[in-house]
């Protein structure tokens, strides 16, 4: 096959910028070079403070390179891809010989613009068991693992290590100077629109929620008791292993999206180094946890806003 053309980058580029991002920050670009569809970290989106080691810009490049896979190849131009995290060229899409889309190409595709995160609190009604093994099998196939936590041993461990990282967060006035400045009360092309945030949270309550706003629930009421949690890792933790990581999440997020899903994410426990090595140790794994998830029935909502598909185009140079 021919070299991708304009064309195909606008198509990967326009499927990418939907992928999930730490604050929404959109840390990435994208470049047509030799035929090739590159995948960059964009540095000036980098959390200085929350993602100094650059954990969540590669977390966030590797969905938006599933994003690019997926759209090329349901498009009938199917990519080969080659994940070489170095400097700021994060991956590397060339065309891989044509064929039909699969079947779950074509519905994870169709499913990249309906996926976001819901910070609302989800309904009880139970994930299905084969929808479990759905999602399992999805960050298998990416070379990633998938742990739903059950019972509430394992619930009211995760809790009392996630709540413990973000006490510690919250103590650390240029983290919260960061975290507010990409919480928005208006329209934006970036960041967390307040209204997307969930109610501020409760002392009775089993997770912690980021403080977008100060919007209070009804009394009485317990935000999720018996949520689904989920916590996504790789083998290891080199920049490699992250990037994979960010298409295992992706395919997992689009995965409980097609199935009729929300989900949102949980970060704090991979943000605080000894929360995430006790995190690991809870979960009796050799590898790092590297993103966790909530994931259930929940009530409609709308994708956050994204930078225009011109802003991320990279000339090549």
């Amino acid at each position: 096959m021919a070299g991708y053309a304009d064309a195909d980058l606008r198509l990967a580029a326009e499927a990418a910028v939907r992928a999930p991002s730490l604050h929404n920050s959109q840390p990435w670009r994208f470049r047509l070079r030799e035929g090739a569809i590159e995948v960059l970290a964009d540095r000036s989106r980098q959390l200085r403070v929350a993602d100094a080691g650059g954990w969540a810009v590669r977390i966030a490049c590797g969905a938006a390179t599933c994003n690019a896979r997926l759209a090329l190849a349901a498009a009938g131009r199917p990519a080969d891809v080659l994940l070489r995290p170095h400097g700021d060229l994060i991956a590397r899409l060339t065309p891989g010989r044509p064929r039909p889309a699969t079947y779950a190409e074509t519905d994870l595709a169709a499913a990249i613009p309906r996926r976001f995160s819901n910070r609302r609190p989800f309904w009880p009604d139970p994930v299905p068991s084969e929808i479990r093994v759905r999602l399992i099998e999805a960050a298998r196939a990416e070379a990633a693992w998938l742990d739903l936590l059950v019972g509430a041993t394992a619930l009211n461990a995760f809790g009392e290590i996630a709540r413990g990282a973000d006490r510690v967060l919250r103590r650390d006035p240029a983290y919260q100077a960061e975290f507010f400045g990409w919480a928005h009360a208006d329209a934006a092309p970036d960041g967390v629109p307040v209204a997307a945030g969930a109610p501020a949270v409760e002392p009775q309550d089993l997770l912690p929620q980021r403080a977008y706003s100060e919007r209070r629930r009804a009394a009485g009421r317990d935000f999720e008791p018996e949520p689904l949690l989920a916590v996504l890792g790789a083998g290891a933790d080199r920049p490699v292993d992250q990037v994979a990581a960010g298409q295992a999440l992706q395919r997992v997020l689009l995965t409980a999206t097609d199935a009729g899903l929300a989900t949102s994410l949980i970060s704090q426990p991979i943000e605080v180094p000894p929360a995430r090595e006790q995190l690991r140790r809870s979960l009796g794994r050799s590898g790092m946890p590297q993103i966790a998830l909530r994931i259930g029935y929940g009530q409609a909502g709308h994708p956050a806003p994204r930078r225009p598909v011109d802003e991320v185009l990279q000339p090549d140079s």
